[in-house]
């Protein structure tokens, strides 16, 4: 039987839990490379996520620490789903997907890794790419690094903001 390894996944499975917040140390920070945000609005930012169910895989964040929908203000509301439509966009743009899926996990008990800090999870899907491996074989086969992807991503959202006078 072939065995394919995910060291990565690993840190994240059995590494240390910090209290700290990885969305709010990204939006103090001025390192976006190393915190792989690939793009800032007024109310949010567009982060990857270091897990990624597939390549483009991108968190939505408002830049409060807010733990759910109704904590956030009209216009972060406004702001994070204008960053969506955005990051959609790009997404479409740079990795030519056959579709999207676009998710918030409210909670512990439905899925969310931080549940103290609301983000919304947009994946871009192909016809097929969810296949034996996933299934059967609990792995998933990323055909690029996330350096790359941040990198293609960074570059699409500034071409798309240059051409929109942003």
């Amino acid at each position: 039987m072939d065995r394919l390894f995910r060291p990565w996944r690993m840190a994240y499975v059995s590494g240390p839990k910090t209290e700290a917040c990885f969305l709010c140390e990204a939006v103090v920070s001025e390192d976006d490379a190393s915190n792989l945000v690939v793009a800032r609005g007024s109310y949010g930012l567009v982060i990857l996520n270091r897990y990624p169910y597939n390549s483009g895989h991108v968190m939505i964040a408002p830049l409060r620490h807010v733990a759910d929908l109704a904590g956030l203000r009209s216009e972060e509301r406004l702001g994070i789903m204008d960053l969506l439509v955005e990051t959609l966009a790009a997404l479409g743009a740079e990795f030519n997907p056959d579709g999207s899926n676009v998710g918030i996990n409210l909670g512990r008990a439905a899925g969310a890794g931080v549940p103290d800090h609301v983000h919304v999870h947009a994946v871009p899907r192909w016809v097929g790419d969810t296949n034996f491996m996933p299934v059967l074989g609990e792995t998933m086969v990323l055909p690029e690094s996330l350096e790359d992807t941040f990198l293609r991503l960074r570059k699409r959202f500034e071409l798309g903001r240059d051409s929109r006078g942003d």
